[in-house]
């Protein structure tokens, strides 16, 4: 993979007729027009907004960038760059700001991708499930930016720079785990009753591990019956899982997708927190 990988939009973020000659390009600008076009979910209460409950079940189940652009078109002709209420929004999860920067980033000319993984920064002594975008800086250093990140957020460092140890890719946590060095107790949902342990881990390592290779899943997409609840882990399932955390090069990422214990199907299935399991087909690669 080179840079000209990390600059194509996939069948997820491709932003379709979206005219970019009015985008702003720097990163930094585009996170913040992302900020002002979608509010997480949870978010309603610190905005003083109460989400329809249609939007709160239906938005984030938009899998694709052309859905939320789409969506909030439906929901005013307010332009992208400008200033919209949270009723003209859109109600998704760490997971679209993601993968909407990404579009962008890729569609203005820099290279990107969505990240997977836990963040430290939302509940004390927790790995809590979350989403960022990773860009190439124009120094040539790959960085974190987190545009669910605003000045709600009490957090102490530059949201476009998040340093590694406040939110760490899957693998990290998944290595820390397996050395005994982070309790998998701790990491997941931590208001979600179950929501966290090793299967959860788990099931981040492989969704990263997609994404790497341009497939930007839901958060709660699964293939594999040991993605559900409190499965159990087989020693094959660890041994894939301990691979793609030591995996530190482009090329390990390629190699590994093709393992038909890491790859995705398909043909999966979605556990939609509202709405419940449903059969999905993917678009082809």
């Amino acid at each position: 993979m080179n840079e000209d990988f990390w600059l194509r939009q996939t069948p997820y973020s491709d932003p379709g007729d979206l005219d970019t000659r009015g985008l702003p390009r720097e990163p930094r600008r585009l996170a913040a027009m992302v900020r002002g076009l979608i509010i997480h979910r949870g978010e309603g209460g610190l905005l003083g907004y109460a989400v329809p409950e249609e939007r709160l079940h239906h938005d984030a189940e938009s899998r694709y960038v052309t859905e939320i652009l789409r969506i909030l078109r439906e929901r005013g002709d307010t332009p992208l760059t400008g200033r919209r209420t949270p009723g003209g929004s859109f109600v998704g999860t760490c997971r679209d700001f993601s993968l909407l920067l990404c579009s962008l980033l890729r569609a203005t000319g820099t290279p990107a991708r969505p990240r997977c993984g836990f963040a430290t920064y939302f509940a004390d002594g927790w790995y809590e499930d979350h989403w960022v975008t990773e860009y190439r800086a124009r120094d040539g250093r790959w960085r974190l930016a987190d545009a669910q990140v605003h000045a709600g957020y009490d957090v102490p460092f530059d949201p476009m720079d998040v340093p590694r140890d406040a939110f760490l890719v899957a693998g990290d946590v998944w290595r820390a785990c397996r050395q005994g060095r982070v309790d998998p107790r701790t990491c997941g949902f931590s208001a979600g009753e179950g929501l966290r342990g090793l299967w959860f881990v788990r099931g981040n390592v492989l969704r990263d591990l997609a994404a790497l290779n341009g497939v930007e899943l839901l958060p709660w997409d699964g293939w594999d019956p040991r993605l559900r609840k409190d499965a159990p882990l087989c020693e094959d399932d660890l041994a894939a899982a301990d691979a793609v955390a030591a995996a530190r090069s482009e090329d390990d990422w390629r190699r590994l997708f093709a393992d038909p214990r890491l790859t995705v199907p398909a043909e999966i299935t979605s556990y939609a927190p509202y709405l419940g399991d449903r059969r999905v087909t993917l678009p082809a690669r």
